[in-house]
């Protein structure tokens, strides 16, 4: 689970991103078919992110991950399909291209850019 030098430290001495880390080898130890992480990257450092996703990706093909979060680069580069809620309802379902390239999602997500003239 990316820990194999840090087996003699204590997990409360583990950093932030380490201790997610440990939280998901914990989750796996129960040979679990359906993985539920929420928010897995919240407060983690760009580096922690990266660590994590790369953990996730390399997942036994067959643990589902169900996965609800806000760093969308680790989203699209997860998920197969990504639903897109926005004040508590379902804005659109797709791939990873099409929520990219959605115009209700941009605006709920970006906003609009009012030009004067």
């Amino acid at each position: 689970m990316g820990l194999p030098t840090r087996h003699e430290v204590a997990a409360a001495e583990l950093s932030h991103g380490e201790r997610r880390q440990l939280e998901v080898a914990v989750a796996l130890a129960t040979d679990p078919w359906l993985l539920l992480l929420d928010e897995p990257a919240a407060g983690m450092s760009p580096a922690e992110t990266a660590r994590l996703t790369e953990l996730i990706a390399a997942l036994p093909g067959e643990v589902t991950v169900l996965l609800i979060e806000h760093d969308l680069d680790m989203v699209f580069e997860l998920a197969d399909t990504v639903t897109v809620m926005h004040l508590g309802r379902h804005l659109m379902t797709g791939t990873p291209d099409e929520v990219r390239a959605c115009a209700e999602v941009q605006n709920a997500y970006l906003g609009t850019v009012a030009v004067s003239s």
